[in-house]
Parts: C-alpha cells; sequence; structure tokens
C-alpha cells in the first residue's frame, strides 16, 4: 500500500468528533486570568488576505481552502468552531510550505505552486481526512500564548479530533515543538514571528512548521 493510500485509509477510519467543552491539559499559567477577551474568529484571520494562493510559503492560503473546502461540503463540521469567535481555543496553524513538506512525503513529489499543493493534498486525501487534521490542530477551551507554551514543557493537550492529543516539548533553547502521533518524522516547531496571531481574543493561534499528524505515517 502506498503512504497516499495509507494517509486516506487510515485517516477516514479514525472517529471525527469536537472536543469543544474539554480544556487543554495545561500548567495553571496558561490558564491565568487574561482579562476582557475580544471575539474576532481565526477564520477572519485565515481570510484577511483573500481566498487565492500566492508565493509566500510562510502565511496560511493552503489552510485557509483547506478550511473553506471543509465547510463548504459540510457547514455544521466541527471545524466552523473556527468561525465562532465566542469559543475560547488554541490552533497551531501550519504555513504553507507545511503542507507542502507533507504533500512531498505522501506523494513523492515536491510542488512549488500553493495551488498544485492544495491540489495535491485535496487528491490525496477525502474531506473526511482533511476535516481529522484540521481538528488535530485545534485545542478547544483554552488561551495558550508562547509564553504559557514555554513554560508548559511535557502538558499534554487535548485537540477537537477525538481522541487526539499533543504533546509540548521545550527545547533548552526556548524553542516549543509540539509532538505528535507520527514517530518518526520531524515535530512541528511554534515559529517565532508567527506566535500569538490574534492575541487579545478568545482565539489565537500559532504558526508551525509543520502539519501535525494524529498517527505515524
Amino acid at each position: 500500500m502506498t503512504r497516499k493510500r495509507h494517509l486516506t485509509s487510515a485517516l477516514t477510519a479514525l472517529a471525527v468528533g469536537s472536543s469543544a467543552l474539554v480544556a487543554a491539559t495545561v500548567p495553571a499559567q496558561a490558564q491565568a486570568a487574561e482579562g476582557p477577551l475580544g471575539k474576532t474568529s481565526l477564520a477572519k484571520v485565515l481570510a484577511a488576505d483573500g481566498a487565492g494562493f500566492d508565493k509566500n510559503s510562510r502565511d496560511f492560503d493552503i489552510l485557509d481552502n483547506a478550511v473553506r473546502a471543509v465547510l463548504a461540503e459540510k457547514p455544521k463540521s466541527p471545524v466552523s468552531v473556527l468561525a465562532k469567535g465566542r469559543v475560547k481555543l488554541t490552533a497551531f496553524a501550519p504555513i504553507d510550505g507545511a503542507f507542502r513538506r507533507l504533500v512531498l512525503d505522501v506523494t513523492g513529489e515536491h510542488y512549488r505552486s500553493e495551488k498544485r499543493v492544495f491540489t495535491e493534498l485535496a487528491a490525496a486525501a477525502d474531506i473526511d481526512t482533511i476535516e481529522s487534521v484540521l481538528l488535530y490542530h485545534v485545542v478547544p477551551g483554552a488561551v495558550i500564548t508562547s509564553k504559557a507554551a514555554r513554560h508548559s514543557d511535557g502538558a499534554k493537550l487535548t485537540t477537537a479530533l477525538e481522541d487526539g492529543t499533543v504533546r509540548v516539548n521545550v527545547r533548552r533553547d526556548g524553542r516549543v515543538f509540539l509532538v505528535d502521533a507520527d514517530t518518526n518524522d520531524a515535530n512541528p516547531r511554534l515559529i517565532r514571528k508567527l506566535k500569538n496571531l490574534n492575541q487579545g481574543n478568545r482565539q489565537i493561534a500559532h504558526g508551525i512548521s509543520q502539519v501535525l499528524r494524529p498517527l505515524d505515517l
């Protein structure tokens, strides 16, 4: 079985569910009093530069289009929580370059065009698979700033994908990594210049260098 087929068959076998009422397991400082928080949704942040693709590998065009694709086909998907600014959550947002690396790993092909990367992603995985992957990047019920993350070494975060968890790994130099279910690939790193996106609101995001994987590819 090719890795492409394995990705689709294995992920679609996952039970997709929302854990929106379950807070992440993080130290107390991550849940400290934050004061009044705004209600700007992460969906608005992702859509800020339009629905097109560009040549900037460090923004979120592919992620934005993946969210749009899921909600277009499944309007009641748990992914819709990203558009509900009243709901507290933290999202780990893969940059476009992260999806390029995922498609390379799955198909063995490297594509420069973001549109082509998205097309190949859609061909490799059905909408339920994409939905599962997106939910694995959302930690509901907790607004986790980068400062809180740096003080959360070893914490296990409960994601919006049923039974999906990631572990925080803080290196000595202060870099924060997320340990997912794939044991033999590089773990995503929080990108310093893309932390605390939408800070001051109930929904916060951090750009990450790799796509989180809820199973071992």
